[in-house]
């Protein structure tokens, strides 16, 4: 399971990377557009292979839910981490802007950090929505029940997650010429 997940992982960027690469480089646009738009794919072959391994009397390991957290985050943060890569390649090989940075400082920070748990929050609810399919799925609690701590643990890294990134609405990072100024 976890080689499966390594090459979704590798397929992924390798749909990502090639699509940029005939978009911007052969200037295929079609060809390319096609090879982003197969990304998801490689998270469906990834699904369904979790779910005939465990269709077949497979225990449902961590690597299982190793599986749907990857699928979770990928559809949560695929298109976010597309983009960022696209805006790259535009400014390397076509003339594109210079891209920008995520906001470092201020308010505007704070709402980038508060976005980014917002999209975390929805790969946790799409993966844990995938570990509960598993687990009745199965139906067996002995079979499962690594499934069940990986969704305490997910649970408790969002927790963190929150208030790390609701924290800067709180205290706002500044600069450092803004903190010179307050000493």
């Amino acid at each position: 399971m976890l080689g499966l997940i390594i090459a979704c992982e590798i397929g992924f960027w390798v749909f990502v990377l090639g699509g940029l690469f005939f978009r911007y480089i052969l200037r295929m646009k079609r060809i390319g557009a096609i090879l982003l738009l197969l990304t998801p794919v490689v998270d469906l072959v990834l699904a369904v292979a979790t779910v005939m391994d465990l269709r077949q009397g497979a225990v449902a390991t961590t690597m299982h839910g190793v599986a749907a957290i990857y699928i979770g985050v990928s559809v949560a943060f695929g298109h976010r981490m597309i983009k960022w890569a696209d805006e790259r390649f535009a400014h390397r090989f076509a003339g594109g802007p210079k891209p920008k940075g995520k906001p470092k400082f201020g308010f505007e920070h704070a709402m980038y950090e508060c976005k980014m748990w917002a999209l975390h929050l929805l790969g946790c609810g799409i993966g844990v929505g995938m570990l509960y399919g598993m687990i009745y799925f199965v139906g067996d609690a002995a079979r499962t029940e690594s499934l069940m701590s990986i969704i305490q643990l997910w649970g408790v890294v969002l927790a963190i997650d929150f208030v790390w990134s609701f924290s800067y609405l709180i205290w706002p990072k500044k600069s450092k010429g803004e903190r010179a100024l307050k000493l």
